[in-house]
Order: C-alpha cells, then structure tokens, then sequence
C-alpha cells in the first residue's frame, strides 16, 4: 500500500481522494502523536488543553475540510485557533509566533481548485519528518483520544493573525520599497489580501492580477505556474518587477521590467549575493536541490559562496538548513527559505526582500538577475518504467557517463526516481539547447528501454 503522505503532506481530488472522513480521521491522529511529550504534560498539569492553528487557502473544498480538520482536533481535547484564508507560512509563522502545540494547513498549493491538501506543522512551525508523518498514518486504525465534558476541545476565530503576520513581514525589511512599481500576481489564492497589503505599506507602488479568489479560480491561469499574463501586466504598466505567488503563497517567481522570467534559482543567487556582502549569510552557504540550475552553482562559486544540494522537496532543504545553520536555501520552483525569518518557504517575504534588493541597489531586476548565467535545462518524464531498478541498471549508467563525457564541465545530468509512480525524471543542462534536448531524449530513450514494465 502506498504511503499515504506525500512530499509535501496528504494531497489528492477533494471529496474523492481526500474526504471529510479522512480529514477528521487524519486530525485525530495528529491529536495522539502531536500532544505527546514533556511540554504537552506540562500543559495538562497545569490544566489547559493544547492548542492548534488550522489555516487554509481559499478553494471552496477548504471550507469543509478545515471544518472537519478542526471537529476532530476538538473532539480529541485540542483547542483550535481558525485562522481562516491565509497563506501556508503565515499559518507556520502563527504557531511559534504564539507557541502553538502544532498546526495544520488546508491547501494544495500549486495544484487547480479541484485538489486540496492537509499539511502538518510541529511546535515552533516547522514541518514534520517523515517518521513523524508515518506515526500519524499508523494511528489512522487505532484508539482516538476521547475526552468528554470541559476536557474536549474549543473552536475560536484567530481574529489577529493576518495583522500579526503583516507586522512580521514589515519587521523583516532591510530597505523600505519606496518609488518601486510591482505587479503583484496571488494567484487567486491565500495571497489576495496579505501582499497588497504589505507591498503598500513596505512603500511600493503596486498594480494587481490574480487577487480575486471566488473559490473556484484558485491557480487558473495565473500564478506563478503561469507567469505569461504577469509578464504581459509588467509591460503594459511600464512597471519595474512582477512578483507571482501560488495557491498557498509558499513560492514567489518574478518578472522582470522587459517581461523575462526570474526563476527560484536566480532569486537565491540574487539574495546569497546580497547576504553576503551584508555579512548575514551563514557561513557563507547556500543550501539548494539537486534539481538547481548548473548557472547557480557557477555563479555561487564565482562569488566564494559553498551551495549544499538536497534531496528535493523544501522540507529537505530545511532540514540541512536547520543542521548546519545556514540562513538561505531553496528550490527553482520559487520556495525560497530565510531562516531568520521564517521556518518554510514564503513567497511574500522572497518577493519583499527580492524587491528591497532592488530598491537597495538602485539596480533593475534583470541587472541583479546577471549574477547567474542559467544554463538551458530540459526535463522529460519517463513513465511506466521500473523505477525502483535504476540505481542498478549497468546500461542506463553508461549512457549517463558518456553524456557527462560529452558535456564536460558545460552541462550535467540528473537521472531520478519519482516517489510516488513509476517514473524516471530525466534532466540534462548544457551550454545549448539543442545539445540538452538531443542528450535528454537519448537517456529517456534509454531508460525506455532497459526498465519497460
């Protein structure tokens, strides 16, 4: 049976996949491994139940799965703070802003309206491990926590919390954003309020797209997985730089001033660049993915900057971040960590410093954005493959060696496994196009071959 957790939480087709019965069911399991320990017992002993923030983004399906998430840590004796719409890292930012037991979050992120998600946060806001999560599955089947009488839980607004989080965000700012003109994409989603506002306060002048949520239009076509509209806002205002958030407000890609794209990657190289002139980059480190563009690592090592590689997925990147305690990490897809600042991704407070570098600098997007040449990347999905005999095909090995060989110190490739499906990913990067999408297709072909199911 498949693990029931993903990368990045519980996600699936709302109402189908993801049930009422398995949100409350989940909630329940997370009330008997996330109450557990000596704080937890201290908390009883002095007779207060624990607390949870439960948050979500703003897809109809969000309104009935939170309400079931909060029924069942109430019926396992935990109070509940219902932050209502507001982004993932608020949510994360909340619960150790206010030394929450632990939270959850109701989102799929990126994912169209018809999907949703539940994401678990552990006390201080961080997300769980992976045998934290199991722990949570493995409780699915067994005894809930039953309290009756003034032992269940309660179920109250968190009326504060998006004005706790904007005064958070403002406190972070090393530079105000005065005389800069953002268009601001929130993919309809949990970003529609908060960043207006906080982009108005930090002093930008701001126009906006995406910023009308009805439920349904979560990720339509806007976005940051759909960046061609913002470039075309960013022209026709004549404005200096495009910010785009997804569903849940975790990621943040820009635009430039001529409408070209500003992945995660160069965003990172950007910020490392600036931190460390500043002296607040720790140790001088960047923690990136395996899956970061070769020009990042170029243009960290060219600026005496160490770049650590993960497994990808942010929760790993914050786990090597967290060990090693470093400031910065991230991944091309715009989740981009500051660890003073924030114990997740956090698209609101990326685009803020990325635009206060701007404003700092006196420097356009795209002259900030030089500091890293991105090496043309393909990625082609290899589907209905034995995945899981990859690491030891002998043939699928030399062919990637002698890709390497023709490449040299131009390119790289990355052959990888998908954790949930029968899939080989295979990426290459090299000096040219053609050359990376001839070598992709020639492994992909490969792969076919060697591991057809």
């Amino acid at each position: 049976m498949p693990r029931l957790f993903g990368t990045d939480g519980v996600r699936g087709l709302a109402n189908r996949d993801l049930t009422a019965g398995l949100a409350l069911g989940l909630a329940q399991a997370s009330a008997v491994v996330l109450t557990q320990g000596r704080r937890a017992e201290q908390r009883r002993a002095e007779g207060r139940r624990p607390v949870a923030v439960v948050a979500r983004d703003p897809r109809i399906s969000g309104e009935f799965i939170s309400a079931a998430v909060a029924a069942g840590l109430a019926s396992s004796g935990v109070d509940v703070l219902d932050a209502g719409v507001i982004p993932t890292p608020a949510a994360a930012f909340l619960i150790a802003d206010i030394g929450a037991d632990f939270g959850v979050m109701v989102s799929a992120s990126h994912n169209p309206a018809p999907d949703n998600g539940i994401k678990f946060f552990a006390f201080g806001g961080t997300k769980l491990p992976d045998d934290v999560e199991d722990r949570i599955e493995s409780h699915l089947d067994e005894d809930k926590l039953t309290p009756t009488g003034g032992d269940v839980g309660r179920i109250r607004r968190f009326a504060d919390a998006e004005d706790r989080y904007i005064i958070h965000l403002l406190s972070t700012l090393p530079h105000r954003l005065d005389g800069i003109h953002v268009v601001l994409d929130c993919a309809h989603g949990a970003a529609s309020g908060i960043s207006p506002q906080v982009f108005t306060d930090a002093g930008a002048r701001i126009t906006l797209i995406g910023a009308d949520p009805d439920g349904i239009n979560i990720n339509d076509g806007v976005g940051s997985t759909h960046l061609d509209n913002l470039a075309r806002a960013v022209l026709a205002h004549g404005a200096d730089v495009g910010i785009a958030h997804d569903g849940d407000a975790d990621r943040c890609l820009a635009v430039d001033a001529a409408g070209n794209i500003v992945d995660g990657d160069q965003i990172m190289a950007i910020l490392a660049v600036s931190m460390a002139e500043r002296g607040v980059l720790n140790d001088r480190t960047l923690v990136a993915t395996v899956m970061s563009n070769l020009g990042l690592r170029k243009a960290m090592a060219a600026n005496d900057i160490r770049m650590i590689e993960t497994k990808v997925g942010d929760r790993y990147v914050l786990e090597e971040l967290n060990a090693g305690g470093y400031s910065l990490g991230g991944e091309q897809s715009g989740h981009v960590i500051m660890t003073k600042y924030a114990t997740t991704g956090d698209g609101i407070l990326t685009g803020l410093h990325l635009v206060a570098e701007m404003a700092r600098t006196k420097k356009s997007l795209a002259e900030l954005a030089s500091v890293m040449t991105v090496f043309p990347q393909i990625l082609v999905n290899v589907r209905g493959v034995n995945h899981h005999a990859l690491s030891q095909n002998a043939v699928i090995a030399e062919a990637v060696l002698a890709a390497e060989s023709e490449l040299g110190d131009t390119g790289r490739v990355l052959l990888r496994p998908s954790g949930t499906e029968p899939m080989v990913r295979v990426m290459v990067e090299a000096a040219d196009q053609p050359t990376a999408d001839r070598l992709a297709h020639e492994l992909a072909d490969v792969v076919r071959e060697q591991l057809a199911l």
